[in-house]
């Protein structure tokens, strides 16, 4: 069996910088020119309302086009960009359109002749996984000769780290997504994108860390400038040294350690070989969640602790908090912070998810969005219960709720939402190394 070769190389200049990662790592040496390739990026979310830091969040155009290149100078004509990214509704398909242009994806279209399709747009293939699971993935990655995953190098608040693997979860239909945050315990977020590998084809990962992201996976991380690239033909062990870069050991990412089991392979860098520099010359940790305050019987973020927040206990996400519904829980609790006037409030619960249980005793209980209701819905420990029912939630409902608790949360929160994220491009300002030329098809 021909060993596997993770490279890792510093990035330096646009295009050398990617071709000497694969070529160290052997990636597309026997790639043939009729090939289908399918490219799959990392597009987290992405807003037409303001310009956002897409440093650490987004895979940069630079690596994307690299890789193209180096696609065509092998012949392949026949390449397609996939992702099918996060808007506040899934069914904007202006959204995602405005990512390509803006992302210069109609460039490499009218350059390359690459193709580009927004997933949700496109079609599916159902996937049997076996134990009774059935996800479905995009056709055109399912059926494709070569799947290049360019994943940005990040932590993630629910999996650790979210690299090759994670980056995957990108080519499932939007009910798929949701059954990954199943909680049933044997099928968990993270045993569930670790099966994912299982459907893909032939696949070469090149990790985008140009930029890493601390307490990612999105705009509300600390990022770095960390010029690192990885490269792999095999993308378990391309993601663990990720990890270890990022300042995990392997076996500590619960999806690498399923992962690894599935393939029945050791849960570190032992059975690979690296090349170009070393991981442990590269590491910079980088923290992946957000802290929660639990004393005093309230559960908060830890900022809003120190503000001194009373009367109202919001539990800490877990991973059956699927991605739309994390998207509102970032508002709502900025929304918290701004209706706090220094008075306690009325006992007031929140649960999100699909698996928190009422605390005994509480006063009032918000069920925040409709799994979390039919998980709770005839709970007898729920003395006033306040639901939102929506999959996700509408802001409406989420306003109503909170007044009904006495929480008086601002409408203009929601309103504003979506022109929140360009509000953190502040701690970059005047930073030369945060360039959004990265971000550009020149």
């Amino acid at each position: 069996m021909t060993q596997k070769i993770v490279s890792i190389v510093r990035y330096e200049k646009p295009l050398e910088s990617v071709r000497k990662a694969v070529e160290l790592a052997r990636g597309l040496d026997n790639l043939a020119p009729q090939a289908r390739v399918f490219i799959k990026p990392n597009i987290v979310f992405w807003t037409r309302a303001t310009l956002f830091p897409m440093w650490g969040v987004i895979t940069t155009s630079r690596v994307v086009e690299d890789v193209v290149i180096l696609l065509k100078e092998r012949g392949v004509e026949d390449i397609t960009i996939g992702e099918g990214m996060v808007t506040f509704d899934p069914r904007d398909r202006e959204t995602p359109a405005h990512a390509f242009e803006s992302l210069g994806y109609n460039v490499l279209k009218r350059r390359y002749g690459v193709k580009c399709i927004n997933i949700h747009e496109s079609a599916f293939t159902k996937v049997d996984f076996g134990e009774g699971i059935t996800l479905r993935l995009n056709r055109d990655m399912v059926r494709s000769d070569l799947l290049v995953d360019i994943p940005v190098l990040k932590t993630h608040a629910q999996t650790v780290v979210s690299l090759g693997i994670k980056n995957l979860k990108g080519t499932l239909d939007i009910e798929s997504r949701k059954k990954c945050h199943s909680a049933h315990p044997a099928r968990d977020l993270n045993s569930m994108i670790a099966r994912l590998p299982e459907a893909i084809p032939p696949s070469f990962t090149v990790v985008d860390g140009i930029y890493s992201n601390e307490r990612g996976p999105g705009f509300d991380g600390t990022v770095r400038r960390s010029n690192i690239l990885i490269a792999s033909s095999d993308m378990l062990s391309a993601d663990m040294v990720g990890a270890s870069i990022l300042g995990y050991d392997p076996s500590a990412v619960p999806h690498l350690l399923f992962a690894a089991l599935h393939q029945d392979r050791p849960a570190d860098l032992s059975d690979f070989q690296i090349v170009g520099e070393s991981p442990a010359k590269m590491a910079s940790p980088h923290r992946h969640d957000f802290p929660y305050d639990e004393t005093g019987g309230e559960s908060l973020p830890a900022p809003m602790k120190r503000m001194g927040i009373r009367g109202l206990s919001y539990r800490k996400y877990d991973l059956t908090l699927c991605t739309y519904c994390s998207l509102l829980n970032a508002s709502i609790l900025a929304g918290i912070a701004q209706a706090w006037k220094g008075r306690p409030w009325d006992d007031v619960e929140v649960l999100t998810g699909k698996a928190m249980k009422p605390t005994p005793g509480k006063r009032h209980t918000i069920l925040m969005g409709k799994c979390i209701y039919q998980a709770n819905k005839e709970n007898p420990d729920i003395n006033e219960m306040i639901p939102v029912k929506g999959c996700p939630p509408s802001t409406k409902d989420i306003i109503k709720a909170f007044h009904r608790a006495g929480i008086p949360l601002d409408p203009a929160v929601f309103e504003d939402m979506e022109k929140a994220p360009g509000r953190y491009m502040k701690k970059y300002q005047g930073r030369p190394e945060f360039d959004h030329a990265f971000f550009k098809v020149q």
